[in-house]
């Protein structure tokens, strides 16, 4: 909910309240995100959708729109601890791009942390890394902060 919502409303709401709000988002019959599971368990989760799901990121000056192409984005990831350093990210971002062209969309973005060299605490990573990203072919499309780029892929 962190990026759907006013950063007052999140802290507000918190955890019992957030996840509440995300129940009424699939009662609707929205998919907010996917899950990847191994052996019948949930092992990883990503998010996304149209960029205008995201109130957050439409009024950030971080994040502001590039241009006015319709984009879908990729907001968040979740890999459970066990699972960290297996390929559940990379396929979450595989099984997400067949989604989100299989609902009409044309081109994915993505808000990542460049970590560079350093190893970093996976709770700060929440957005995914810029080296996910570049693996699955996205390109930096803008830099407003020396380690938020935003990137792109046409799906």
């Amino acid at each position: 909910m962190f990026w759907r919502i006013k950063g007052s409303e999140f802290s507000a709401n918190g955890n019992k309240g957030n996840k509440a709000a995300m129940h009424k988002i699939v009662a609707r019959d929205e998919i907010p995100g996917l899950l990847a599971y191994v052996n019948g368990r949930p092992v990883g989760w990503i998010s996304l959708g149209p960029r205008q799901l995201f109130g957050r990121i439409e009024r950030s000056p971080l994040f502001k729109a590039v241009d006015k192409e319709p984009v879908w984005s990729v907001v968040c990831f979740f890999i459970a601890h066990d699972n960290r350093g297996l390929g559940v990210g990379k396929e979450l971002l595989r099984a997400a791009e067949e989604y989100a062209r299989a609902q009409g969309a044309r081109t994915l973005e993505a808000y990542p942390i460049d970590t560079g060299e350093r190893k970093v605490d996976p709770a700060g990573i929440f957005t995914g890394t810029e080296k996910i990203f570049k693996r699955a072919g996205f390109k930096e499309v803008a830099r407003r902060k020396k380690r938020r780029p935003i990137m792109r892929k046409v799906i």
